[in-house]
C-alpha cells in the first residue's frame, strides 16, 4: 500500500492530518519544526516498506487543522497519543526528527506501553544546546516576526513555531533518567546542536544508544543512507 492521500483523525480540538504507507508493524513518523509529513515521502516510506508507516502533521503544520494560541512539545506529544488511541494502536515504533525527536522523548516518558522503540534523529531538550550562531539567528527571526505581527502582518503561526526553538521543551533530567523505552539517538557530524548535548541525553536515558552520521548536517541527516540503514537495523 502506497498512498499520497491525506487522511484525518478528528479529535475534539484538532483534525490531525496523516498519510499511511505499507503493511506491518505500526511506525509513526514525526517531522521537524516548520516541516510536514511530506518530508518522509522521498526516502523513508520506501525504506520502511515492511512497516505500516503513519506520517503525521504536527499541530500548526502541514494539513492538520486547529485553532491555537501557543504550541508546546508536550502538547504535540498528547496529540500523537490521542491519534494512536483513536486508531486503536496498542503498540508502535517511532521515528522522530528534530522537534519530532523531542516529541518522541515525551512519548517515551508518558506512554512506554505503546511506544516501545524510539529513534531520535537530532533531538534537543534544551534551547541552549543549539550552537550559538544558529540560536542567535533563530532568536533574531523570532523578534522580527513579533515586530511584523505588531504592525499587522499575519505571522502568528510562524512566530509560535519559532518560539518552540528558543525555549526548553519542558522535560527534566530526572524524567529522562526514568525513561525505560529502548531509544536510539542519531545525530549529524555537522549538526546544529552541540555534540555534548546528544551525549548527555544518551547518558541520561538508561536503555539508549548513540550514533553520529559522518559527512552529514542537521538538514541532510534525515535522508542519509547510513542513517536509514541504522534505523532499519534498530527497528528490526
Amino acid at each position: 500500500m502506497h498512498q499520497n492521500i491525506t487522511k484525518y483523525v478528528n479529535l475534539e480540538d484538532i483534525k490531525i492530518a496523516y498519510r499511511e504507507y505499507g503493511t506491518g508493524k505500526p511506525l509513526i513518523l514525526l517531522h521537524g519544526n516548520s516541516q510536514s509529513k511530506v518530508i518522509f515521502e522521498q526516502h523513508q516510506v520506501r525504506h520502511f516498506q515492511d512497516f505500516h508507516t503513519y506520517a503525521i502533521d504536527s499541530r500548526g503544520h502541514g494539513e492538520s487543522i486547529s485553532n491555537d494560541t501557543y504550541y508546546a512539545i508536550e502538547q504535540y506529544c498528547d496529540d500523537v497519543i490521542r491519534f494512536c488511541e483513536s486508531l486503536k494502536m496498542k503498540e508502535a515504533y517511532v521515528m522522530g526528527y528534530s522537534d519530532g525527536a523531542n516529541i518522541a522523548l515525551y512519548l517515551a516518558k508518558k506512554r512506554p506501553d505503546i511506544f516501545v522503540k524510539l529513534l531520535l534523529v537530532s533531538p534537543n531538550y534544551l534551547a541552549n544546546a543549539t550552537k550559538s550562531v544558529e540560536l542567535k539567528l533563530t532568536k533574531g527571526t523570532y523578534h522580527l516576526l513579533r515586530l511584523l505581527q505588531r504592525i499587522g502582518f499575519s505571522v502568528k503561526n510562524t512566530m509560535m513555531r519559532f518560539e518552540l526553538m528558543i525555549k526548553d521543551i519542558g522535560i527534566k533530567e530526572e524524567e529522562l533518567s526514568n525513561i525505560k523505552t529502548n531509544v536510539r539517538i542519531i545525530y549529524a557530524e555537522k549538526d546544529m546542536f552541540y555534540e555534548e548535548h546528544f551525549q548527555q541525553i544518551h547518558d541520561l536515558i538508561p536503555q539508549s544508544s548513540l550514533q553520529c552520521i559522518a559527512n552529514s548536517t542537521h538538514k541532510s541527516v534525515i535522508n542519509s543512507k547510513e542513517m536509514l540503514e541504522d534505523a532499519k537495523n534498530f527497528f528490526a
